[in-house]
């Protein structure tokens, strides 16, 4: 599944690799890219769109609904 996430609170380079981390212990096979200028992460995974949006908040950061 392909899913999209705005995502406030990143700013920097250590904020794309905690995001990308994050997802990747849900899923370690998952496909992230981070936009930081919009704040939007794209994912590829087989895992549920709540399971990563939950590994997200739990790394500090807003995720819009």
């Amino acid at each position: 599944m392909q899913y999209q996430f705005d995502v406030k609170g990143m700013t920097c380079g250590h904020c794309e690799r905690a995001i990308v981390h994050a997802v990747r212990q849900v899923d370690t096979e998952a496909l992230v890219k981070v936009d930081l200028p919009s704040g939007r992460v794209d994912v590829q995974s087989d895992k549920s769109r709540e399971a990563i949006a939950a590994a997200i908040r739990e790394e500090g950061y807003e995720v819009a609904q």
